[in-house]
């Protein structure tokens, strides 16, 4: 199982950084991670909607340029559908078994994804309809995933 995030944004903070490859570390046993990072697109504070549109339209036309063709694609948006660990784990076993060894999960910028983007995906995912920073979203999706595996694999963790 190859899982690609492609995310916005260069990750800072060194503590976020430490948790990630932690999970990354973890995760190797399972599956390969890979983590794409793509330049955020500079923008002032206060944007007009059509502003907005083009930076999230630029940002956008990055992440599709890192996503494999033949990836099966999450985008996480706070639209999307919320789902337990369990059924985290139940839906990456099921594309496993079906012959889908790519996943890309994919986070936004700070204004949110691109139709475009969303257009690609496969499904949308939402872990909750509160905002969390892209960089904090990041570490919370990597250990979701590691939990996803040690939950397929009925070894302890998850409770």
């Amino acid at each position: 199982m190859n899982i690609t995030i492609v995310s916005v944004g260069k990750l800072k903070e060194k503590y976020l950084k430490m948790g990630i490859d932690e999970y990354v570390k973890r995760l190797g046993g399972y599956a390969k991670m890979d983590l794409v990072e793509v330049p955020d697109e500079k923008a002032p504070e206060q944007l007009s909607e059509a502003e907005i549109d083009i930076v999230k339209k630029k940002e956008g036309e990055r992440i599709l340029t890192k996503i494999n063709p033949d990836a099966y694609v999450i985008a996480l948006a706070i639209n999307g559908k919320m789902k337990t660990s369990e059924q985290m784990a139940a839906d990456i076993e099921s594309l496993m078994t079906y012959g889908k060894s790519k996943i890309a999960f994919v986070i936004g910028g700070s204004l949110g994804l691109h139709e475009d983007v969303l257009k690609r995906a496969d499904e949308q995912q939402s872990f909750g309809k509160m905002t969390l920073p892209h960089q904090l979203m990041k570490l919370v999706l990597v250990e979701q995933i590691y939990r996803s595996f040690r939950i397929m694999k009925g070894e302890p963790y998850h409770k």
